[in-house]
């Protein structure tokens, strides 16, 4: 038997519907904020069907970000709330993968496709390291994608170091991207995963 705590009683006293939208895109904590948490709170206040109400964060094993979420409470569950929210997800662009849940249905949100670029840290020459500059990869990178994609967050692990980009095709970041990484040395050894 489950007991309702009071933070559940609130919510039915006030007509709160919450609702959970996972993320299928690795940021940082902040990224998530400035992406996609600020954005949807500013555009459902401005209409006055809700706002978030906090976030979180998943981590993988090895402590690569694996998704995030940002919990909403619309102000009720009327079709005309859930287009509105529906309708300012789809501007703002989630990766393929995500989904927006409630207690009783879970619908699949978001059309980007993300490119995971990890950069070798620790088998390329010294003098690479000293002398190639990973700001200089993003500067790059995102320079190559636009019009199509651009980079979202980052990760930095005990061996690589991730860049997280996401845009409308997958192949299409992928080619665009490749000439360069063949080219600048700090790319040597890299490797692109395809994570949405």
């Amino acid at each position: 038997m489950f007991k309702k705590t009071s933070e559940t009683m609130q919510s039915k006293e006030n007509s709160v519907y919450p609702l959970t939208l996972q993320i299928n895109a690795r940021l940082q904590p902040l990224d998530r904020g400035d992406i996609y948490e600020d954005p949807i709170t500013e555009a459902l206040e401005e209409c006055g069907h809700g706002s978030t109400v906090g976030g979180g964060t998943m981590m993988q094993e090895n402590g690569e970000v694996a998704f995030c979420d940002v919990q909403i409470d619309l102000n009720n569950d009327s079709k005309e709330s859930m287009n509105k929210l529906l309708r300012i997800l789809e501007d703002i662009r989630l990766p393929k993968g995500s989904f927006l849940k409630s207690d009783a249905d879970e619908q699949p949100v978001g059309t980007l496709e993300g490119l995971a670029l990890y950069l070798n840290g620790t088998e390329l020459p010294d003098e690479v390291y000293k002398s190639c500059d990973i700001n200089y990869v993003v500067e790059k990178a995102n320079e190559l994608l636009i019009g199509i994609g651009m980079m979202y967050s980052h990760w930095q692990g005990p061996e690589d170091s991730a860049l997280y980009f996401y845009g409308v095709s997958f192949d299409e970041m992928k080619k665009r991207m490749e000439p360069f990484l063949l080219e600048y040395p700090l790319c040597q050894k890299c490797r692109i995963e395809k994570i949405a």
